[in-house]
């Protein structure tokens, strides 16, 4: 009898997101992205980070201040990594990502060709940005599918 108790596609895809977001240094976010094609295979990750040749060590982390002095005009957002990240084309692709996307990650995703947005968190819901990036996705025609749970993660070993 098989086991039943097994992750769905959206908690596996989610679990990777999950686990991607662990790579981000952001020591006050971290997120994660996971794009899937049609077949159900991954095709890009991403997490939160500064572009590739940027030492983290030498740019800012703070969230206030000049703009100049914090992380917002550096970090490259999960989604967005994902996407330069990705090894395919990706029309009709599925991303899986732990927070709702901002609306310059949502015109990336558009631009992409990537039709379904699967995220959990929505912590920014009603804000400008928030209410921009809903506009662009209801108008591109994405899906957005909200996962009402938390991802979880159970391994079980055999004892021999």
């Amino acid at each position: 009898m098989k086991r039943k108790n097994v992750l769905s596609w959206d908690e596996y895809f989610m679990s990777m997101a999950h686990l991607s977001a662990l790579r981000s240094k952001d020591p006050n976010t971290q997120v994660g992205a996971c794009i899937v094609n049609p077949e159900k295979r991954v095709v890009g990750l991403g997490y939160n980070g500064f572009p590739k040749g940027c030492n983290d060590d030498d740019f800012p982390w703070d969230r206030k201040g000049e703009f100049l002095e914090t992380k917002y005009p550096y970090v490259v957002h999960a989604e967005l990594n994902a996407i330069l990240n990705s090894i395919q084309d990706l029309k009709n692709c599925t991303i899986y990502v732990s927070l709702f996307p901002c609306n310059e990650c949502a015109k990336a995703i558009i631009q992409s060709g990537i039709t379904c947005v699967v995220y959990e968190s929505d912590k920014y819901n009603g804000t400008e940005g928030n209410i921009a990036s809903k506009k662009m996705f209801r108008d591109a025609g994405v899906e957005l599918v909200q996962l009402t749970y938390q991802t979880k993660i159970e391994v079980h070993t055999e004892k021999n």
